[in-house]
């Protein structure tokens, strides 16, 4: 599944590649420039139409099938997919039957599960057989036209995904400087602007629960780049020098199968990589990879990337429970569950897939994966409204985005619903695409960006009508 979701939040509490995206027109990773899933300028369409184009500056057809979701750096969007080559082979090598150490082959609540990998069931699908292309492409932002495309791996995927998932979950990110390509158990990759492969980095192969596939995307600050390998066999965490992909520290980590994004942010002048997980959330420190602080309190299968604004870290799942953690962490060390870290905590309607939206003060988020949207007072964490249905949406994969007072919420059958942004519910808009879409969207100026399992759009405001 898509790590698919990300938002008004002062810059100067992120990283320093955050700043270079403040200056040029860009969403460099799949949270946006300010890792909070808004854009602090922007005024693209809330109303748009297939049938007859309405706001539809173009569409192309993309080869493979992704979930991730693209990125847009100047005049260049970038994505990555896997495309079957129709080429039977055999498949990669798969990891140990038997995994021993952290993390190793257990179900959430510690059973092994390993002996049931691949035999469908909950949502499972069986591995491919034919060879798949993991590709990098860059489109032309004016045009929707493919300027280079670059396979960085070919092979047969040991393992199958869940079946709303695909083999390219995990979305890639940019400095403007290099594009960072994660696929997972098929390596990450360092390419520059026109498509040329700097450094690669095998991992391993990747055992994951019920075979539901990959989708964990790096984070990046500065010149580190840190990847979470959380799965049923040895986990890990680990940070590697952006510019030559050598490994600066690796650590082990006690948990199972989690697809959440690690958020990086500077606390007191030390950067700290926060990854929420089903045992407990921790902190590392960016530099060394010790552990800071940590925190009980989180479901099983953690997915949702945290949000961090004014010296507070948002934390939140929602598969099988509810849970929502505002965390003070400036000072904060050893472990802080049930401590007064804990500014206030929420347990109904929160996320299982999509990630949640911090704008103009309000917390907004989906229930499991449904469209049922909530929205808390950030700060005190009061309810503002809890629980609005956004009829003839069902299954929402990708993340609500924001700008502009509105919020942009697309549901895996390509109806986007564009929602006010205010202490109030109130629906502006309801829109439908021929695609099925489990990415988030990506926001520039005024044009909205939507990455489907086979097409690419770009919603953006009729020039007949720019001139009225």
């Amino acid at each position: 599944m898509s790590r698919t979701t990300f938002l008004s939040v002062c810059v100067f509490i992120t990283a320093p590649c955050v700043f270079a995206q403040e200056n040029v027109a860009s969403w460099g990773n799949w949270r946006g420039p300010n890792l909070n899933a808004a854009a602090s300028s922007g005024n693209p369409p809330t109303e748009w139409n297939e049938e007859d184009g309405k706001n539809i500056k173009w569409k192309i057809n993309l080869p493979g099938k992704g979930s991730s979701s693209p990125i847009v750096w100047k005049d260049r969007i970038y994505l990555t997919t896997a495309i079957p080559t129709g080429k039977e082979g055999k498949p990669a090598q798969k990891p140990p039957e038997e995994g021993g150490g952290f993390g190793g082959s257990r179900g959430r609540s510690g059973r092994r599960s390993g002996g049931r990998r691949g035999r469908g069931g909950f949502g499972r699908g069986r591995a491919p057989t034919a060879v798949h292309d993991f590709a990098v492409l860059a489109i032309d932002r004016e045009t929707g036209k493919e300027i280079w495309r670059k396979v960085v791996k070919s092979e047969v995927p040991h393992a199958g995904t869940h079946s709303h998932g695909t083999q390219a979950s995990n979305s890639p990110l940019t400095d403007g400087e290099h594009i960072y390509a994660h696929f997972g158990s098929r390596g990450l990759h360092c390419l520059d602007m026109n498509g040329k492969i700097k450094w690669s980095k095998d991992l391993g192969k990747m055992t994951t629960r019920n075979s539901f596939g990959e989708g964990s995307s790096p984070a990046l600050y500065g010149d580190t780049i840190v990847v979470i390998w959380d799965h049923e066999r040895q986990s890990f965490i680990a940070a590697f020098n952006k510019k030559t992909g050598k490994q600066r520290w690796k650590k082990s980590r006690d948990e199972a199968s989690g697809w959440a994004t690690p958020l990086i942010v500077d606390v007191g002048g030390k950067p700290q990589v926060i990854i929420p997980a089903t045992k407990s959330s921790k902190a590392y420190d960016l530099k060394s990879g010790r552990v800071i602080w940590s925190c009980s309190g989180l479901t099983g299968n953690v997915i949702p990337t945290p949000i961090y604004q004014d010296g507070m870290v948002y934390l939140m799942s929602g598969f099988r429970g509810n849970a929502l953690q505002a965390i003070r962490i400036k000072g904060a060390r050893g472990d802080l569950s049930d401590s007064k870290r804990i500014v206030w905590s929420h347990n109904r309607n929160c996320p299982y897939t999509p990630s949640g939206l911090l704008y103009d003060g309000n917390l907004f988020f989906m229930r499991t994966n449904s469209a049922i949207l909530s929205c808390l007072d950030a700060k005190t964490g009061e309810v503002r409204y809890e629980g609005e249905r956004l009829r003839g949406v069902n299954t929402v994969y990708s993340s609500p985005v924001g700008v502009a007072g509105r919020i942009y919420i697309t549901g895996r059958m390509g109806t986007t619903k564009v929602v006010k942004a205010g202490d109030d519910f109130e629906l502006l808009a309801t829109n439908k695409l021929d695609d099925t879409i489990d990415a988030t969207a990506a926001i520039v100026g005024d044009e909205l960006y939507l990455r489907g399992w086979s097409k690419l759009y770009c919603i953006a405001e009729d020039e007949k009508k720019k001139g009225e």
